[in-house]
């Protein structure tokens, strides 16, 4: 008899904001599945992780245990690190300044022309510092962009008010209003939004268009899903590269020369994000 045998058919798990939710095994398929996996290669993977999974683990140890699987999976380097993409979201920083460049550059994919970055706009009662200022088909859009380093954190609706109250403040220079967040938004935020005409963006909303899809649909994987350290993300954010791919856009000598990053060190980062870009 197998684990998988004596396993509960419904089972439950904590997710990181300490709620207890059935496990869902569909989520593991589906995300190795997006993230570059073959229906079979995602099958075996979910197998792997269902022979260790117990009653109320959380959901980053079932995390961790889907990246030790894609990892003894032979020729899937790639894989493991497109895995992570929310968590490489994570790591740009508590500030959330890097979260707003990175924004910035996945915008400029959907044809937004971003005129200001953290750009200070007088508003009939006071000034305002904008994350963005965002520029499509003849409107300008007020854009902001609520960061979170850790899991279970929800963009609220107090998030969302705010941000409207200040396009009040401002309508006479804005056509519309954005929220983009790397976490999940609550349900009010949703609803008002949808009232005062908001849109936001955020992790698995909406559904045809949330932020992962956005960024898996063109590839716009952020530099962090290389594993940089603090220093280099820092050097890369001031260069103004935020998207993994842009490192194929010049050679591995014109971005040393660019950032002071040894030109080895550059080179093998391109030649990691061949990789995951040659996944399908």
């Amino acid at each position: 008899m197998t684990s998988n045998d004596i396993t509960p058919r419904k089972f439950f798990i904590y997710k990181a904001d300490g709620s207890r939710v059935p496990f869902n095994e569909n989520k593991i398929l589906s995300t190795c599945i997006r993230a570059g996996a073959s229906k079979k290669t995602a099958k075996r993977i979910l197998k792997k992780v269902k022979s260790e999974v117990y009653r109320d683990m959380t959901s980053n140890d079932i995390y961790k245990k889907v990246l030790r699987a894609i990892s003894e999976e032979k020729g899937l380097r790639a894989l493991h690190q497109r895995y992570q993409l929310k968590n490489a979201i994570m790591k740009m920083g508590p500030a959330g300044f890097t979260f707003e460049n990175y924004v910035a550059a996945i915008l400029e994919y959907y044809d937004f022309q971003v005129t200001g970055i953290r750009s200070k706009i007088k508003g009939e009662c006071i000034t305002h510092e904008i994350d963005l200022i965002g520029l499509k088909q003849n409107k300008k859009f007020l854009i902001e962009c609520k960061y979170h380093s850790k899991h279970g954190v929800y963009t609220g609706l107090k998030e969302s008010m705010y941000t409207h109250a200040r396009f009040l403040d401002m309508r006479s220079k804005f056509s519309g209003e954005m929220i983009f967040c790397n976490t999940k938004v609550s349900g009010n935020a949703k609803k008002y939004a949808k009232c005062v005409g908001q849109e936001i963006i955020s992790w698995r909303y909406p559904a045809k268009n949330s932020l992962e899809k956005m960024i898996e649909r063109h590839n716009l994987y952020p530099i962090t899903i290389l594993n940089l350290s603090q220093k280099e993300l820092d050097i890369f954010s001031e260069s103004n590269i935020m998207i993994a791919q842009d490192l194929l856009r010049y050679d591995s000598y014109q971005i040393s020369k660019m950032t002071g990053i040894s030109q080895k060190r550059i080179y093998n980062l391109q030649q990691l994000v061949e990789k995951i870009f040659n996944l399908h």
